[in-house]
C-alpha cells in the first residue's frame, strides 16, 4: 500500500479513535450515575445501564481494533492480514480501515468464537 494512502488511513483512523473514545467517555459518565431501583418495579434505568455497558463493551473492541490498525501502520504491515499474511483488498480497507484480517480470516475467526474455541481479544499487543 502507498504511503499516501497509509498517510490518509492514519488520519482516518486517528478521527475514528478520537471520536470513540469521545463516546466511551460520555457512556463511561453516564454509568457511574448511580442507580436506585426497586428490583419489582423494572426500572427503565437499569435497563438504560445495562445497554450503555453493552455499548462500551462495543466501542471498547472498536478501539483495539483501531489501535491494532494504527500500530501496523507504524510497523509498516497495515493491508496485511495478520492471520494468513496476504494482502487485504483496498476495496476492505475503505469501507474498514481498521481491519487487519482478510475477509476470509475474519470470517473464520468469527466462526471460532461463535464456537467458543476461540477467546476475543481483550488485551493490546
Amino acid at each position: 500500500m502507498g504511503t499516501k494512502n497509509q498517510t490518509s488511513r492514519r488520519e482516518i483512523l486517528e478521527v475514528e479513535r478520537r471520536q470513540v473514545m469521545a463516546r466511551l467517555q460520555g457512556l463511561r459518565e453516564a454509568v457511574q450515575i448511580e442507580v436506585d431501583t426497586d428490583p419489582e418495579e423494572g426500572d427503565p434505568e437499569v435497563h438504560e445501564r445495562e445497554k450503555n455497558l453493552t455499548l462500551i463493551a462495543a466501542l471498547e473492541g472498536e478501539m483495539l481494533s483501531i489501535e491494532s490498525a494504527l500500530r501496523a501502520i507504524k510497523r509498516g504491515t497495515y493491508g496485511i492480514c495478520e492471520r494468513c499474511g496476504e494482502p487485504i483488498p483496498p476495496e476492505r480497507l475503505e469501507v474498514r480501515p481498521e481491519a487487519t484480517l482478510c475477509v476470509k480470516c475474519q470470517a473464520d475467526v468469527e466462526r471460532l468464537l461463535r464456537r467458543g474455541i476461540m477467546r476475543p481479544r481483550t488485551g493490546r499487543r
